[in-house]
């Protein structure tokens, strides 16, 4: 394929046209399947790029995520964005967000594994929850008796998360300091 300016601008012209109308992260893949000739993985990363620093300073932004490529509204414009639909985000109970971050920091591994670091039993139900949401998934099963699954964080989760990897995710130490404690009761 040429890579004029003419043919480069045509060719950021319909990446940032499928980025744009896109419902799910577009990957390296997909974009290259927008054209009929082989696109050098180069020059689609160079457009990217253009593509990222053409939309800077504006409402949305470019960026790559786990699953791929998507445009996404800035965090400090969410609040209007919020006003469109007043409905409030799934609430998650304690155990869910627990058990969640059991697995995305520790993971994979089997439901007693997790049990074990709660200290407590995890329900069907939360199980269920985080599976229903495309957060977890099974990836596998231990070779012990029972073959229990081993659970593991998806690229969905990732994506929600606006991560790219679980090495993005961040430190122990400073999500503690996110959590607001419960006054202590004086018995």
């Amino acid at each position: 394929m040429q890579s004029s300016l003419h043919d480069r601008q045509h060719i950021q012209n319909v990446i940032e046209t499928a980025l744009l109308v896109a419902t799910e992260p577009l990957g390296l893949h997909d974009l290259k399947r927008l054209f009929a000739e082989e696109l050098r993985a180069d020059l689609l990363n160079e457009v990217l790029e253009a593509i990222q620093q053409a939309w800077q300073g504006r409402g949305v932004e470019l960026v790559k995520l786990a699953s791929g490529w998507r445009f996404r509204a800035r965090l400090e414009f969410q609040p209007y964005l919020d006003r469109l639909s007043p409905e409030k985000p799934p609430r998650y109970s304690r155990a869910v967000m627990e058990t969640l971050a059991i697995i995305a920091y520790k993971g994979p591994l089997t439901r007693g594994e997790i049990e074990e670091i709660r200290g407590v039993a995890v329900s069907t139900q939360i199980v269920k929850t985080l599976e229903e949401r495309d957060w977890i998934e099974v990836v596998g099963h231990r070779e012990t008796p029972g073959r229990p699954g081993l659970y593991a964080t998806t690229k969905a989760f990732l994506d929600d998360m606006g991560l790219k990897s679980r090495t993005e995710l961040p430190a122990l130490a400073e999500l503690g300091q996110l959590v607001v404690s419960e006054p202590e009761s004086t018995q």
